[in-house]
């Protein structure tokens, strides 16, 4: 996909417009993105007035993100017990044969 194929979008972060090319597809992904990040700044705002958007970003910021690392520890606990089945799987089936 040609560099031209790209659409052109403003991205509204904590009251800051931000110029970006995406793949047309991505477009909804990156705008709920944002969304998430400004609901998440705007009750930060709400809850600690004597604070500044910078705090907040990073609040916002350090709770998605420890949530993904949750999500992605998930993921790997649950292929983990997949993957050792599969191979219990093999070995039994190399062993039933050789009998």
């Amino acid at each position: 996909m040609a560099m031209d194929d790209k659409l052109s979008i403003r991205v509204n972060v904590a009251d800051r417009y931000y110029p970006l090319k995406v793949e047309r597809e991505n477009e909804e992904k990156i705008r709920k993105a944002a969304r998430l990040i400004n609901e998440k700044v705007l009750q930060y705002k709400q809850r600690y007035t004597d604070k500044d958007v910078q705090d907040f970003l990073a609040m916002a910021a350090l709770q998605y993100v420890i949530r993904l690392a949750e999500e992605e520890e998930k993921v790997e606990k649950d292929y983990l017990p997949g993957a050792l089945n599969e191979m219990i799987d093999k070995i039994n089936q190399v062993l039933q044969s050789k009998e």
